[in-house]
């Protein structure tokens, strides 16, 4: 599969991760091209974004096999095979596979199948049940030729996101400019080369030619999880606590990302505006962000018929400028021409 697959990932939620994913899918396909996002967070806050609830319900309701991510890899988890994906398309080159509250009771299971897998005796489908994700990417990449592929996740470093990420080509970490989000890096990081590594050990244990088909043309996942950057999200003012507060915390985003994510020696003279792997500072743009989520749009497709006017017109060509610079940046990073 040639379209490589983002994943926006952190251990902790109310940062906006999830909007980011929003945003920049609807920028891709703005710029001509065609995206895939799927939506591996079980409380499902990505699908309702994008859809409303007449048509979640009718997925829900009526909805056959690969309706939704977890109706695509439950078959897999009892013997069978994956199931084609049927993708949403949300506008022109913009389509989205749903989530499912479902993708929770695939914890337990995942979780059994990754010490299974460890085992000599272990069968090879543990291992294609650990990577069920990955022929989910390629056949929706597939049916609608996909440039990217976009993947939103839940905030927590369970089994189903350990089965995202070693499905993932390239990862951004979503992070505040607080100390929980700081404190959050060195976990983040040792969970995240746990993965890696321990996905590997699996691979070569088994002899197994990841990123090729089996006999049954099923690809494992290469378990790559390159890491291109960060987001950071604009600070603001908390009670009556200092905006000094936040810089001090931010401040230090640079050094302990290459510490605990890169496993490089830090430098602590880097400033944030200036670290390459910084790739952008995420604005909050308030009322926009709800009267984009009442309209249903991203924010820098507002109009003035949508209430964009006056100094919410000029915010609007604001974010328009900013989420392309970012679409940009990422794009770049993987090797996608715009």
């Amino acid at each position: 599969m040639n379209s490589p697959v983002l994943t926006f990932f952190n251990n902790r939620g109310g940062i906006g991760k999830t909007a980011l994913v929003y945003h920049l899918a609807w920028m891709y396909a703005g710029l001509g091209k065609r995206v895939v996002v799927l939506d591996l967070d079980p409380q499902m806050t990505l699908t309702t974004t994008f859809l409303d609830e007449e048509k979640i319900a009718e997925i829900w309701d009526r909805g056959g096999p690969g309706s939704t991510v977890f109706r695509c890899v439950k078959p897999l988890t009892y013997g069978g095979e994956c199931v084609e994906p049927v993708l949403q398309k949300v506008t022109a080159g913009l389509y989205l596979l749903p989530g499912d509250i479902g993708l929770s009771g695939l914890e337990e299971v995942l979780s059994d199948h990754w010490s299974m897998s460890l085992e000599n005796n272990a069968p090879y489908r543990s291992m294609r049940i650990l990577g069920c994700f990955r022929p989910v990417m390629v056949m929706a990449a597939r049916s609608v030729e996909a440039d990217i592929i976009l993947v939103d996740t839940g905030p927590n470093p369970g089994a189903v996101n350990r089965s995202v990420l070693i499905s993932t080509d390239y990862l951004t970490i979503s992070l505040g400019a607080d100390f929980v989000s700081l404190q959050s890096l060195e976990s983040l990081g040792y969970t995240l080369w746990n993965w890696k590594s321990a996905w590997q050990n699996r691979l070569e244990n088994r002899n197994v030619d990841a990123g090729k088909n089996d006999d049954f043309g099923f690809e494992l996942p290469r378990g790559r999880m390159h890491p291109i950057g960060y987001t950071c999200r604009q600070y603001g003012f908390r009670l009556e606590r200092p905006i000094t507060a936040y810089d001090k915390w931010a401040r230090r985003i640079p050094a302990d990302y290459r510490k605990f994510v890169l496993r490089e020696q830090p430098s602590d003279d880097i400033q944030l505006e200036e670290d390459p792997y910084c790739l952008a500072m995420i604005k909050r743009y308030f009322s926009l962000m709800w009267m984009g989520q009442e309209r249903r749009k991203p924010v820098f497709n507002l109009t003035p018929a949508d209430g964009a006017v006056g100094s919410h017109a000029l915010a609007v060509q604001d974010a328009r400028t900013d989420y392309r610079a970012l679409a940009e940046t990422i794009a770049e990073k993987m090797g996608v021409h715009l």
